[in-house]
């Protein structure tokens, strides 16, 4: 009687695994303990999910249109002509080159990106590029 509990619950516990659709684009795998295989976001992906979520960048910052803060195109083109680093500028450690009249307000959200790790705001700075025209 146990081994049928046994293999019942096996059973139950592999059925239950969730199947997701392939995704548009490739994505990359990294091996992590224990054997698994795991699915591993772009940069740009990684940065989208952060900007909109966790970071709530969104709330000051669109696209392709100036909110609160600049957009994101404006970011990335000024940060790119300038040769300027988005990263150290989350850090907190980089002087305001896009809108520094804006830039105590900003500063308030420093609490949220210095607790980000550098392949988060690494990511996030990917996603910025991205929208580049």
């Amino acid at each position: 009687m146990k081994k049928i509990v046994v293999v019942g619950l096996v059973f139950l516990a592999l059925s239950c695994k969730g199947k997701e659709e392939e995704s548009f684009g490739k994505q990359e795998e990294t091996t992590v303990s224990e054997g698994m295989v795991a699915e591993k976001q772009s940069p740009e992906k990684l940065g989208e999910a952060i900007f909109k979520g966790k970071g709530n960048c969104v709330a000051c910052h669109q696209v392709d249109k100036k909110v609160i803060g600049p957009s994101l195109q404006d970011i990335a083109k000024i940060y790119k002509d300038k040769n300027a680093d988005i990263v150290t500028f989350l850090k907190g450690e980089g002087e305001p080159i896009v809108d520094p009249s804006q830039y105590e307000v900003m500063k308030t959200n420093f609490a949220v990106t210095k607790a980000m790790s550098d392949d988060e705001l690494k990511a996030l700075e990917a996603y910025v590029y991205s929208n580049l025209k």
